[in-house]
């Protein structure tokens, strides 16, 4: 059994097809979604409903990101909603052929509200942690404040109290590579960017990537 945790989608529903082509999870492989499926790229509709389509013979986990708390905040909030709006939200209700001033919300079906209400805002296993951003080191995951989780830079993380390696997105890294520090790794690669989206195998170190042109690479 592999675990298997992939970073930042955002929107870019090519890439995480050309990638799961080449990973080829098999049944008892797990796959941890580190969260931002929305916002910027081209798709965000494409990929959420890859998202609820439960038909996999492998397990999965989907946590929370900073883009799904903005929207599910920008549901309720207007001041909050012209703030998504800045962050990617255009790009995201373009893919629904939805607009902002016409009561955007009802454009994206519930069963879309449901899986974004239904995300985490962190996975642990025995040796390893999963959020979307980063964590507070000597804070126990569930004393986690919400800014670590969602909102906070890799440039911050320091090793956990617990000793377990820290594994999260969030960070886009610009050199298109893995930046991992031993006891932390942001697998964030910038697909939306121009960039490549990651898959890492938590165990083995292996890593596979695609981009939005279907290309794919190993590493």
């Amino acid at each position: 059994m592999r675990t298997l945790a992939i970073g930042d989608i955002h929107g870019c529903h090519t890439a995480l097809t050309a990638l799961l082509r080449e990973v080829r999870p098999a049944p008892g492989d797990q796959v941890i979604f580190l969260g931002d499926y929305i916002d910027r790229g081209p798709a965000s509709r494409s990929v959420l409903e890859w998202m609820i389509d439960g038909e996999r013979s492998y397990s999965t986990v989907f946590l929370r990101g900073n883009h799904e708390v903005m929207i599910l905040e920008a549901r309720e909030d207007p001041v909050k909603a012209n703030l998504w709006m800045s962050y990617g939200g255009l790009e995201m209700l373009a893919s629904y052929s939805a607009e902002y001033q016409k009561d955007w919300q009802s454009a994206i079906p519930k069963a879309h509200w449901e899986f974004l209400e239904r995300t985490m805002p962190f996975f642990e296993t025995a040796k390893h942690i999963f959020v979307h951003a980063c964590v507070d080191s000597a804070l126990d995951m569930e004393d986690q404040p919400a800014w670590f989780l969602y909102w906070e830079y890799f440039h911050r993380i320091q090793p956990h109290k617990s000793g377990r390696k820290v594994i999260c997105g969030h960070s886009p890294q610009r050199s298109g590579r893995i930046r991992d520090l031993g006891f932390a790794a942001c697998i964030d690669t910038g697909p939306v960017y121009g960039g490549w989206l990651t898959c890492l195998d938590v165990d083995s170190g292996q890593c596979w990537q695609a981009n939005e042109k279907g290309e794919t690479r190993t590493a």
